[in-house]
């Protein structure tokens, strides 16, 4: 079934817990991006591959992110990310609607220019400062009037450097419980974010590997659009996560740079 696959034309690497943890790299992520590939003989983010980052963070806007990504030694220019900040934009501005952002302080620059006075739909992105009674309330009578909830993702944790951590989806859901509604989900593990993050590549899901730390969002969200999936054992991973998603991931790895190295042995 692998052999009938057309040949690989795109990586989408996941941020947070793949390439670095917060201010730390994961070690040899950024060789590992500049291998050289002896056949090709260029770099892998120079071969005749398209690369893009894709990330559910919602605590920092891209900009603020790809300033950490640089002083952690990554040659990342800022129309390689494609975040889940972004598609969420995309959304409010599709609906034509003023949210109540529930997101990081940090991630407001990239909302600049939505209006947000008078709110008639709630964002919900991970923002720890915001998640208390009063402001979820505001949220609540939002959505039971009506409101659409838009969550940005629904990841259940993410790993900081001070362990796991709990990410936006409890919050959601519980949302979504009290108000007898349903969020409209657009980052990982969402089929448009793949497909969005994709468009401009002009390649096709079974052209393209995903490699993320997150059994689910990261591989089984790339999967179920038709791409592969490998899952690196760093950041949030835990031991036996690949057992959570059937089909299983293509592959299952150390870390960043055990998974180029087998893109460029067997994949290109």
């Amino acid at each position: 079934r692998m052999a009938a696959r057309r040949a690989l034309k795109a990586v989408l690497v996941d941020l947070n817990g793949t390439l670095h943890v917060e201010d730390s790299a994961v070690p040899g992520a950024q060789e590992a991006l500049k291998r050289q590939d002896p056949f090709f003989l260029v770099p892998l983010d120079r071969a005749p591959v398209s690369i893009r980052f894709v990330t559910n963070t919602t605590k920092e806007c891209k900009r603020d992110l790809l300033d950490r990504l640089t002083k952690l030694g990554f040659d990342i220019t800022e129309n390689e990310i494609f975040t889940s900040l972004t598609a969420a934009r995309n959304l409010v501005e599709q609906k034509q609607v003023r949210p109540l952002l529930l997101v990081d302080d940090k991630a407001l620059p990239d909302f600049t220019g939505i209006p947000t006075d008078n709110p008639n739909a709630v964002v919900v992105g991970l923002a720890p400062e915001h998640f208390h009674y009063g402001m979820m309330n505001k949220a609540f009578r939002l959505v039971l009037d009506g409101a659409p909830l838009i969550a940005i993702h629904k990841a259940r944790y993410f790993k900081r450097k001070d362990g796991l951590s709990l990410g936006p989806g409890p919050f959601v859901v519980g949302l979504e419980y009290a108000t007898d509604s349903k969020a409209t989900v657009v980052g990982k593990p969402e089929k448009t974010f793949f497909l969005e993050a994709l468009r401009g590549t002009g390649c096709a899901p079974e052209e393209a590997v995903m490699i993320g730390d997150d059994c689910r969002d990261d591989v089984g969200g790339a999967q179920n659009v038709g791409m592969r999936g490998i899952l690196v054992k760093t950041g949030k991973y835990r031991p036996a996560d690949e057992d959570k998603i059937n089909p299983a991931p293509y592959l299952t790895c150390e870390n960043f740079p055990a998974a180029v190295e087998h893109i460029l042995e067997h994949l290109l």
